[in-house]
């Protein structure tokens, strides 16, 4: 039975989901930051559509992508080349973390061919900037000359990070930024990002399905570890002899 939430109430727990992959938990209350903090320390995030009512879910089986399992292909290992050494001397390329996270989700919004329309509205925007002056929602970013080509962006708790979308502009830039995200937080202790839902575009990063119940078990043990608090993106010549 699906739950209906006012501002004031607390979330059910997450077995009471749907028993389905989608596992809707509960419809209403608010996305303040207060509310999406206490869902994302619960396994639960917000997803619905302009004009319904606010959805919360806790899927199972549960996507994510384990920090030292990111598949880069022998393409993207090229961009990455490219983009590391312009970074060191021209800056025609550039990685910058949030120095622009409200474009990022503006640029994530944006209509795509594969969809109809998008779940990041205003609102959705507007709560997640408030996250991000809070100290708990980033941005990963590439730039071309000065432009914005791609981005990533998620909530940040403890040692856990939730991936919320991704964008880009030119060939590889969303995947740019994703590897350079996957490095900070691996550097950082973190061992896993949530996905929430499974795609084929996901599985082709690395990221696999694993049961809500291991994926429970992680977040509580990471949600409460010191907060990360300097976000820069790393030079990957140096995270690569670290990972060697």
């Amino acid at each position: 039975m699906i739950s209906w939430l006012d501002v004031d109430s607390p979330f059910p727990d997450v077995s009471r989901a749907l028993a389905d992959p989608a596992g809707l938990l509960a419809v209403g209350a608010d996305l303040s930051p207060q509310r999406l903090l206490d869902a994302y320390r619960h396994g639960i995030f917000p997803w619905f559509s302009e004009g319904q009512p606010i959805l919360w879910w806790s899927t199972d089986p549960r996507m994510v992508l384990y920090t030292d399992r990111l598949i880069v292909s022998d393409s993207l290992k090229k961009t990455l080349r490219k983009v590391e050494r312009s970074r060191h001397t021209d800056a025609r390329w550039n990685v910058r973390f949030d120095s622009a996270f409200r474009d990022v989700m503006q640029a994530c919004a944006e209509p795509r061919k594969e969809t109809a329309g998008t779940w990041i509205s205003r609102g959705i925007v507007d709560s997640y900037c408030h996250l991000h002056q809070a100290g708990y929602a980033h941005s990963s970013e590439v730039w071309l000359e000065g432009r914005l080509v791609g981005g990533a962006y998620g909530v940040s708790i403890g040692r856990m990070f939730y991936g919320e979308s991704m964008f880009a502009r030119v060939s590889d830039a969303s995947k740019v930024a994703l590897t350079y995200l996957v490095h900070f937080l691996r550097q950082h202790g973190v061992r896993m990002i949530d996905c929430q839902q499974e795609t084929s575009h996901l599985a082709s990063l690395g990221a696999v399905p694993i049961p809500r119940s291991a994926f429970l078990a992680h977040l509580r043990q990471s949600i409460d570890a010191p907060q990360i608090t300097c976000w820069h993106p790393p030079d990957l010549v140096t995270a690569r002899q670290e990972d060697a």
